[in-house]
């Protein structure tokens, strides 16, 4: 299961591979408790999820020291498996929705994960700063951007400037139009060779 893993994260740690490899077993069984992931997708878990998330590690390779914030995170993505590799960054999950927070709290717990911080609210009620914002498809980037440029952070710690990286899919041309001087889209189809990925885009934005 984890080999699509390795197969673009081969520098990986014993501990993080073991970590990795957890991960099947504790989300197949949340969402037998909680639907947080269709029936027919939990077989995809690790290509749709797990690898999705870490496409955001292939825009950036977060500095040691870092403080990222995931709005939306859900049963913990992408926060969990981008905490799993890096662990010197520090993580915090928001969700408005409790029982998702659970998971992702117990997942991070069963796993070890020192470096997660999970926090029931709305991401309006979050006042920490942050280097950046990290979503997956969660609420279009106009509204994102609305309530989560106070987090951002003025002091820059890493080779891109601070700033939201949104998971996305399909055609973004409307979304995008009020930033399109500043957003980049970066095709995940170039590091991923999965036909999953070919309408999957991180769209980084700094703030």
């Amino acid at each position: 299961m984890t080999d699509i893993i390795e197969k673009y994260f081969s520098a990986l740690m014993a501990e993080q591979q073991a970590q990795f490899a957890a991960l099947g077993d504790l989300y197949a069984d949340w969402n037998a408790k909680i639907n947080l992931i269709s029936r027919k997708d939990i077989e995809h878990l690790y290509e749709k999820h797990i690898l999705h998330s870490l496409g955001i590690a292939q825009v950036i390779r977060f500095t040691a020291g870092s403080k990222v914030l995931d709005v939306g995170t859900g049963g913990g993505f992408p926060g969990i498996p981008l905490a799993i590799l890096f662990p010197e960054v520090q993580f915090v999950l928001l969700d408005s929705i409790g029982k998702k927070v659970k998971v992702a709290e117990n997942v991070a717990q069963a796993i070890g994960l020192k470096n997660v911080d999970c926090r029931h609210a709305r991401a309006e009620e979050e006042t920490r700063k942050f280097d950046f914002v990290v979503s997956r498809a969660v609420m279009p980037l106009p509204d994102l951007v609305k309530i989560t440029k106070k987090n951002i952070d003025k002091k820059q710690r890493n080779a891109l400037p601070n700033g939201i990286l949104c998971l996305k899919g399909g055609d973004l041309q409307a979304e995008l139009a009020p930033f399109k001087k500043q957003a980049v889209e970066y095709e995940l189809s170039d590091q991923f060779d999965e036909a999953f990925f070919e309408t999957k885009k991180v769209v980084y934005l700094p703030l």
